[in-house]
């Protein structure tokens, strides 16, 4: 995919590569497909979701029905996000005079994938009432909508950003809202 985002030379004018750091946090490759829109791949790791969140999971779907959740353990949250951006200069509206400052809001698609180990016991002695592990991937998928703002630096070709984000799922947990934020650099050649 980054081969692809980076194969666009028609389109593109400038390109970006650099880290990112929030939820999630990773490896961001950028290029603007002109004036006012980029395309931007992530790879990287997100933070798990809530231990509600994971004792409502396993409670929807437990091994045994007589199954009682005693916990979880998370790990392994690969994050891959595809995203479009519409970006506009708001240095006027700040009166800077050196570098530009962008504003930018778009849309994207998110796949999340986290190993979650789930300890439990049961009652039953016929379901062998000893502690229990019930090893699942947690795969989470969804459109998200986010905002921000760039910074490009006058004197360096790097781009300073910060920007929110809200992720919904539509794959496991249909419905479920993710706040999700970062600040990072990328380097533009």
């Amino acid at each position: 995919m980054i081969l692809m985002l980076f194969a666009w030379d028609g389109y593109g004018q400038n390109y970006q590569a650099g880290l990112r750091l929030g939820d999630p946090y990773g490896i961001s490759a950028k290029t603007d497909l002109n004036e006012n829109y980029a395309a931007e791949v992530i790879i990287g790791r997100g933070s798990p979701n809530s231990s509600q969140y994971y004792r409502r999971t396993f409670d929807q779907n437990k091994p045994f029905s007589s199954a009682i959740y005693d916990g979880q353990q998370v790990s392994g949250a690969l994050s891959l996000q595809a995203r479009l951006a519409y970006q506009e200069s708001i240095n006027n509206e700040f009166g800077i005079t050196e570098g530009n400052l962008k504003g930018y809001a778009g849309l994207g698609v998110q796949l999340r994938n986290v190993a979650v180990s789930y300890f439990y016991h049961t009652p039953n002695p016929e379901e062998q009432s000893s502690g229990r592990v019930a090893e699942r991937s947690d795969i989470d998928l969804g459109p998200e909508g986010f905002f921000g703002a760039a910074y490009l630096f006058a004197d360096f070709p790097v781009e300073a950003f910060a920007e929110m984000g809200l992720l919904m799922e539509l794959m496991n947990r249909l419905g479920h809202l993710k706040v999700q934020g970062a600040v990072g650099a990328r380097y533009r050649f």
